[in-house]
């Protein structure tokens, strides 16, 4: 399937961290997505009940990171994959998580990359 919609540079706000200290405060994490799905009949109809709502979808993903406190960002990637897939129409996601300026400006991320099995 090679429909995509995407979420880039997503600046969320968690508490996320396997050292002490790092879940005390909210850390920002940015965020990117890419949900595969069939987006032919969207492309024909002209009508948001067809797709998914990228509002919506921002909000599915920013609850994950606010509700939530893991240790890993593997952890933290996983929730928000699970999340994605528990749309039906979604049949493969990727998502990149990645902790801005943790280490001496370094940026440390992962990407995971999850799909329905049927």
């Amino acid at each position: 399937m090679d429909d995509v919609i995407a979420l880039r540079g997503m600046r969320l706000y968690g508490r996320h961290g396997a050292n002490p200290g790092e879940r005390d405060a909210e850390q920002p994490f940015d965020v990117d997505v890419e949900l595969s799905l069939n987006l032919s009949r969207a492309a024909q109809s002209d009508d948001l009940g067809d797709t998914i709502d990228y509002a919506a979808l921002h909000a599915r993903i920013r609850d994950v990171v606010r509700a939530h406190s893991f240790a890993l960002i593997e952890r933290l990637a996983g929730a928000i994959a699970d999340e994605l897939l528990s749309d039906g129409r979604v049949a493969r996601v990727r998502v990149r998580v990645a902790k801005p300026d943790l280490l001496d400006g370094a940026t440390p991320s992962i990407t995971l990359t999850r799909a329905r099995y049927a």
